[in-house]
């Protein structure tokens, strides 16, 4: 097993892990420490059903995946297949609390490899990847949209509302139910001047919807992750704070006695000194 370390080396863009085994290759990614958390919900339940499915052969690989995923203390969030390298069998996974480090990634990829090639879920050779949602994450629960209250999201329903519409963009402002009977309030930014700008969705026709990259969302990752390092790990008391460091101050670099050169036995690091020719009285008395 390697983890290579993507990104500058203050704040890695992602951990990547490789495991080689007879016919999967399997990738784990977490993104800046904890970006796939917005505000912890730690009521969310394990079991909370998701708002959307799979189709296709991702409907066996889920079948297969989330068992194994909710033994481990995770949740499914989606499963995509691409044609990438042959076949990209990619899970995204998390915490009930929206969080994936880099140690959970590697768990549920160790469990979740060989359950696959057990249960021959995949017919021919394929690339596993499990990863953390990311950033702009897909919200698949109603307890992700109730999260990401006040950030910007794209919306898309299998079915359209009374007005034909199946397309939102917009701020969500607040969540109103449970399950498939929620309803989703959002401050549309793409509605026109004749049109309503807050639109009530039911989240029970839901097709696709995550997260739009703002920076503001980003700071609020940011900022997520920054106080969970600096939360104690459970079991574990805070330090003492450590006093604060001072700098040298503004006139250090004036004294700061300047070092000197070292030098080879025998060689001066002054400059000789010319002999000083004859004053013209001191010849005149020589006469």
């Amino acid at each position: 097993m390697v983890i290579v370390r993507v990104g500058p080396g203050r704040d890695p863009l992602f951990f990547v892990t490789w495991t080689f085994v007879t016919r999967t290759f399997v990738a784990c990614t977490r993104f800046l420490t904890r970006l796939t958390d917005t505000t912890h919900d730690p009521s969310a339940p394990l079991d909370e059903p998701r708002l959307v499915s799979e189709t296709g052969l991702a409907v066996r690989i889920a079948h297969v995946a989330e068992p194994t995923l909710n033994g481990l203390g995770f949740r499914l969030v989606r499963i995509k297949i691409s044609g990438q390298d042959g076949m990209t069998v990619q899970i995204m996974a998390e915490r009930p609390d929206g969080s994936m480090n880099i140690d959970d990634c590697e768990l549920a990829s160790q469990n979740l490899s060989p359950v696959l090639d057990v249960e021959d879920a995949v017919a021919q050779a394929y690339r596993l990847e499990v990863s953390s949602p990311g950033i702009d994450r897909p919200l698949v629960r109603v307890s992700d949209f109730a999260r990401a209250l006040g950030h910007e999201a794209r919306v898309e329903l299998a079915t359209p509302t009374a007005d034909g519409r199946k397309r939102f963009r917009g701020f969500i402002r607040a969540v109103d139910g449970n399950g498939r009977d929620a309803i989703l309030s959002l401050e549309r930014n793409d509605a026109r001047s004749d049109e309503e700008k807050l639109a009530r969705i039911p989240l029970g026709a839901l097709e696709e919807a995550r997260l739009v990259l703002t920076d503001e969302l980003i700071r609020e990752s940011l900022r997520a992750g920054r106080i969970a390092q600096e939360e104690p790990a459970e079991g574990e008391e805070a330090g003492p704070e450590a006093p604060p460091r001072r700098g040298p101050g503004r006139f250090a670099a004036k004294n700061r006695m300047k070092e000197r050169p070292l030098l080879p036995a025998g060689v001066q690091a002054g400059f000789k000194k010319s002999p000083r020719p004859p004053s013209r009285g001191g010849n005149q008395n020589a006469k």
